[in-house]
């Protein structure tokens, strides 16, 4: 009886220290998204590589911490390599420009390149991917992966890593691990002791072989020790990104023109992804079917695949785990928009998701409103500048003369959008005397604000709105 007892309460306080730490832990999230204004954001630190740059934007910035989440960018040259590295949360990756091809080692599936046994030293690896302009490109938390240049212009590439992600162990900051080189700091860390802080906010860090020592390597690779000592990477002075010498010799097809190679592949994957989801189906070993085989990378620009297109104002492309099952392990999904000289796209609100937006060119206007019905941002956007939308936060977008591309990422696989206006609106849906209550308007006029508005309420072309006051986006 005692036992019970004293069970029950060890139970009960146990019970009252987890809701204390919940409740502690949501007011801090609560606390870093009361956000009483917005700002684009500029990238505040740059990696000069032997092979390229790296950009990243401060992660520590009250919008970044408010979604959870970190960005940066890749400029990486012809012949350049971006060293395998992994990290602890997932990365969503957007192709601006430029093409090249991508290896993402993931743990117990098969090496499925091979070269001929008859070559003089054969090879065989994981799959290598192609990657070009307006795709988008996914890697799991913890997955090694690397990028080579194999074009004839700069490869520029947007990360999105979401440090929120249950996949995350750690803290909020993102962490990279190097298998090679020498390479620097990206993300500025937050020095929480006087040691670290003595260290400056960047420089140089080493990659994951250097600790060890020289005989200890060289017994566990099987190595001779002149050559562990080279995995250390003490004395490169590349950086991130490399140079490499010549071709990189992988085992991969040959890339045909016009992507169609790259187009047949991805059609296979998602052949292979429907016939894994089918009802009854089930795999021997369970791992090929599900994660060796999901494709990792989606086109979200291709204007032939847009799934709102209006005449005269622009594009919308959406990719989230229904057409990209990738995105469920990742727990997040994307935006591509390009608005048309002078065109709008309506006020809506994101329902379950933040939206971090990256310009990716032209330029244009952004007004954000919060629950309170306060205007927090309302203002120009440019190309490498972000803006933080948080969840259910209204945001109106118009494009200036030249024009307005963006990619959003959303922190949902399944983000939803709701309109202002139009027939897929949240007024269109309410009763008319509801809206004349609401509103203090006649039974007429609640009509005329319910119907008049005839169209799917994303994107207006500018003809549409010429009368409305030149105050702001609106």
């Amino acid at each position: 009886m005692k036992n019970s007892l004293l069970l029950s309460l060890l139970l009960l306080f146990a019970a009252g220290c987890l809701a204390d730490i919940s409740q502690q832990y949501g007011q801090q999230r609560y606390h870093k998204c009361r956000l009483d204004r917005l700002e684009p954001i500029e990238p505040s630190h740059r990696v000069q590589a032997e092979g390229g740059v790296i950009e990243s934007w401060d992660p520590n910035h009250e919008q970044l911490q408010c979604a959870g989440v970190a960005v940066q960018r890749y400029i990486i040259e012809p012949n350049g390599l971006l060293l395998p590295q992994y990290t602890n949360v997932p990365r969503l990756i957007y192709i601006e420009r430029g093409r090249g091809i991508k290896g993402v080692v993931i743990p117990g599936c098969p090496e499925t390149y091979q070269e001929s046994q008859q070559s003089e030293f054969p090879d065989q690896h994981q799959k290598i991917r192609h990657v070009r302009a307006r795709e988008l490109f996914a890697v799991p938390a913890g997955a090694t992966h690397w990028t080579f240049n194999d074009g004839n212009e700069r490869l520029v590439a947007t990360v999105l890593l979401d440090v929120s992600n249950n996949a995350n162990q750690l803290d909020s900051h993102p962490r990279e691990f190097y298998l090679a080189g020498n390479p620097e700091e990206e993300f500025q860390r937050p020095r929480s002791n006087p040691e670290e802080r003595g260290r400056g906010e960047h420089g140089n860090k080493h990659n994951i072989f250097h600790a060890f020592d020289d005989r200890t390597l060289a017994q566990i690779l099987d190595i001779k020790v002149e050559t562990a000592r080279k995995l250390r990477g003490e004395d490169d002075q590349r950086r991130n990104i490399i140079k490499v010498e010549g071709p990189l010799r992988v085992i991969r097809p040959p890339r045909s023109r016009g992507g169609e190679q790259q187009d047949q592949e991805g059609e296979e994957e998602r052949e292979a992804e429907r016939e894994y989801q089918r009802p009854g189906r089930y795999s021997d070993n369970g791992l090929d079917e599900t994660i060796c085989s999901l494709r990792l990378a989606e086109n979200i620009g291709d204007a032939s695949r847009a799934d709102i297109y209006t005449a005269g104002a622009g594009r919308l492309s959406t990719t989230n785990s229904l057409r990209f099952p990738v995105l469920r392990w990742l727990q997040l999904s994307a935006e591509y928009g390009v608005l048309y000289r002078n065109a709008m796209y309506m006020p809506h609100w994101n329902q379950n998701a933040h939206s971090i937006i990256f310009v990716t060119g032209g330029r244009g206007f952004i007004q954000v409103v919060d629950d309170r019905g306060q205007t927090i941002f309302d203002g120009e956007v440019r190309p490498r500048q972000i803006l933080v939308v948080p969840q259910n936060f209204v945001v109106v977008k118009k494009a200036a003369e030249e024009g307005l591309e963006w990619v959003a990422f959303k922190t949902n696989d399944q983000a939803s959008v709701t309109p202002l206006a139009g027939r897929n609106s949240a007024l269109r849906a309410l009763p008319v005397q509801v809206i004349a209550s609401a509103y203090r308007i006649s039974t007429e006029e609640a009509q005329r604000l319910k119907y008049n508005n005839r169209d799917d309420g994303y994107l207006v072309p500018p003809r549409e709105f010429r009368s409305a006051g030149q105050r702001g986006v609106m």
